[in-house]
């Protein structure tokens, strides 16, 4: 199967499976924004970043922190929203706290981040140190409330805050030898601050959800003897689409259009900086192998703000369910061609797009037979 890229993006697919075991043929098309300064519309940058084809972490895989996704999901219900980067100081002066946010449309989410501190234990109890100053401060759910607690001599006291087992700051066994000097969160909501080791906060950061975390395992069905016996390979039938959402719930929004305008607060040296989504258009048309095609519009599921690096990424996803398996299938247009192409296509003639690729190519032909 070809596909052919008309979108001056990174465009790809891939095979899914629904819990039913229908196949589903899955077309990405990537593209690669710079950030503008200006408050202008996000352009093209001049690379364009491949499709990702495996998570990645930011450390070890398993314990550490997922910094992107595969791109290629089956299928997403909203859009995520993501954001990798750090919080920067205001004017560049230290501080020991600071709000970040993003805001895309009526959509926004705000939280602290906050410098190094640590428990202290003593008589009183178990009390945060106040915070170093920073400059900057990298966001991760490394460095959110969570954690896996393992000091304990007796595995069986041994526990994870699923939520986000990655983290830092929780803590079930409350004895002073396990908790004191022990790290604290950098990031916290803003009016709930973390002041007790066991107690439930929500883990503050932009990047995507671990798969295996509380957030999303609820989502990936019942894996017991019966799937085991009976559907194995298959999904389970109480598998959810929300499985594929990498975003935190309070990051998935509607599907933009395109044309609203995203702002980032604290999340770049300048401070505040504000610009707005492009508004395109992704066709994906499939060629069926026994005549007749199918066009669809890709939708923009996914928008990763590397505000660190002044780049933005957004995949348009197109997903078409297949009657028995991708052989039917013999071709995929991404993007628009002209009408001469089309025209070529319908009488089996191959497509110049100029004069000069015409000669080019007779001139290919004849060297490659002499």
């Amino acid at each position: 199967m070809e596909i052919i890229n008309a979108t001056g993006m990174t465009a790809g697919y891939t095979m899914g499976v629904e819990p039913t075991g229908r196949e589903l043929l899955v077309v990405v098309v990537k593209g690669t924004f710079a950030i503008p300064t200006d408050g202008g519309t996000a352009h093209l940058h001049a690379t364009q970043l491949p499709l990702i084809t495996a998570d990645t972490f930011t450390g070890a895989p398993g314990y550490s922190a997922p910094a992107e996704e595969v791109d290629f999901a089956p299928r997403k219900l909203r859009c995520d929203v993501l954001v990798s980067g750090s919080a920067h100081a205001p004017h560049g002066e230290p501080v020991q706290r600071v709000p970040v946010g993003v805001r895309l449309g009526h959509w926004k989410k705000v939280f602290s981040v906050v410098g190094d501190r640590h428990w202290d234990a003593g008589l009183s109890g178990v009390r945060a140190s106040p915070p170093q100053s920073f400059l900057t401060q990298p966001i991760s759910y490394d460095l959110a409330f969570g954690g896996v607690d393992e000091r304990h001599e007796d595995p069986a006291r041994h526990a994870a805050y699923m939520a986000n087992p990655v983290g830092r700051g929780w803590h079930c066994n409350l004895q002073a030898k396990f908790v004191d000097g022990a790290p604290l969160p950098n990031t916290e909501e803003l009016d709930r601050p973390v002041d007790a080791p066991d107690g439930v906060f929500a883990p503050m950061a932009f990047g995507p959800l671990g798969r295996g975390w509380a957030g999303r395992l609820p989502y990936a069905g019942t894996y017991d003897q019966d799937w085991i016996d009976n559907i194995f390979p298959f999904l389970p039938a109480d598998f959810r689409d929300d499985y594929y959402q990498a975003a935190p719930p309070d990051q998935q929004i509607d599907f933009p259009l395109g044309g609203e305008e995203l702002a980032l607060a604290n999340l770049t040296p300048e401070g505040h900086t504000r610009f707005r989504l492009p508004s395109r258009d992704v066709p994906v048309t499939f060629f069926r192998r026994k005549g007749g095609h199918e066009e669809t519009r890709a939708v923009l599921d996914t928008i990763a703000i590397h505000a660190d690096r002044g780049l933005m990424t957004l995949a348009w996803r197109s997903t078409l369910p297949l009657r028995k398996n991708m052989f039917e299938i013999s071709n995929i247009l991404a993007g628009t061609m002209s009408r001469g192409w089309w025209r070529a296509r319908e009488l089996g003639k191959t497509w110049h797009p100029s004069l000069g690729d015409l000669v080019r190519g007779k001139r290919e032909a004849a060297e490659s037979v002499s």
